[in-house]
């Protein structure tokens, strides 16, 4: 890691999730996410929606098997927090299942409290 790229947090079974997709997704999702953490964001990476901004990106990849996601986010300064990777399983077009957002949205909470962790021992350090 570069002295400015930010650490990568992986939040519940994310990187065992990344971990078991094809090698080439990886790679490519791997990418995606040293982009981020240099603070800047690949041209796969968009906002997703339901969270109020950028803050929360997805990392969109179309193969011959389907779609992939993997889902960070940069809203906190110390770290970029790999949330959830998953093959998207929509029955209803382009939209993410709901329970896929669920799972984002559980792990956001995680990331959340260990930013505010994260913060505090640089305070007392």
């Amino acid at each position: 890691m570069e002295p400015d790229a930010k650490p990568l947090i992986w939040v519940g079974s994310s990187k065992k999730d990344l971990c078991a997709l094809p090698e080439d997704l990886r790679r490519f999702f791997g990418h995606a996410l040293d982009v981020a953490q240099r603070g800047s964001h690949h041209r796969a990476a968009k906002a997703l929606r339901g969270f109020n901004g950028a803050g929360v990106l997805e990392i969109v990849e179309d193969v011959a098997g389907g779609t992939y996601r993997a889902v960070y986010t940069v809203r906190c300064r110390e770290a970029v927090f790999v949330l959830h990777c998953f093959q998207k399983k929509s029955k209803c077009g382009i939209a993410t299942p709901g329970e896929e957002m669920d799972i984002v949205r559980a792990r956001l909470k995680v990331a959340e409290n260990l930013a505010k962790e994260l913060q505090n021992e640089k305070t007392y350090h």
